[in-house]
């Protein structure tokens, strides 16, 4: 019995890329691999850091510490999204896996704090 071909749907077009880059994170050697992992921590570990000694430090207190954080973080996406257009080179992917761990460790720590 043979197979009818898949129709082109947005759906399949979603897979399609998933299972690209699936396979494009297999294929990578280990050395960029671990090195993005190591970004992903690293930048877990600086946003944790660097939130709690900047908040008492800084003179304007919490709105300067966040509105600083969120004006380099956003500097960081829009020099990317200008200067990268094809495939992001390996130290494209471990500046955006270190925004992506301070991110998500200043977000957490919004929650654990209740604000």
């Amino acid at each position: 019995m043979t197979r009818l071909p898949v129709q082109r749907t947005r759906f399949q077009g979603l897979i399609s890329r998933l299972g690209g880059r699936t396979v494009g994170l297999v294929r990578r050697s280990w050395r960029s691999a671990s090195l993005a992992a190591l970004a992903l921590l690293l930048g877990f570990f600086a946003g944790q850091n660097l939130t709690s000694l900047l908040l008492i430090a800084s003179p304007g207190g919490r709105p300067a510490v966040v509105l600083a954080l969120l004006l380099v973080m956003e500097t960081l996406v829009r020099l990317r999204s200008r200067l990268v257009q094809a495939e992001p080179s390996l130290t494209w992917v471990i500046v955006d896996n270190l925004r992506i761990g301070a991110t998500y460790s200043i977000v957490l720590e919004a929650f654990k704090l209740g604000t």
